[in-house]
């Protein structure tokens, strides 16, 4: 397992403890479970929009081939 390290001002970690309290969870948990969900949305929308451009340009890659 890897670990990084990150710079927050004082606004930004009281924002996260207060999340995380209302949560009921540890800061560690609450960070570890949005980078997952925002790492898991990036390759969606990546794939999202890898499909239109191939859906688009089908007859296209059809005739090159």
């Amino acid at each position: 397992m890897t670990s990084v390290t990150i710079d927050l001002s004082d606004s930004q970690f009281q924002k996260l403890q207060d999340l995380a309290s209302v949560h009921g969870i540890a800061i560690e948990v609450l960070l570890k479970a949005s980078l997952e969900d925002w790492l898991n949305s990036q390759k969606s929308e990546f794939v999202n929009a890898a499909n239109y451009v191939l859906t688009k340009n089908a007859e296209l890659y059809r005739r090159l081939a």
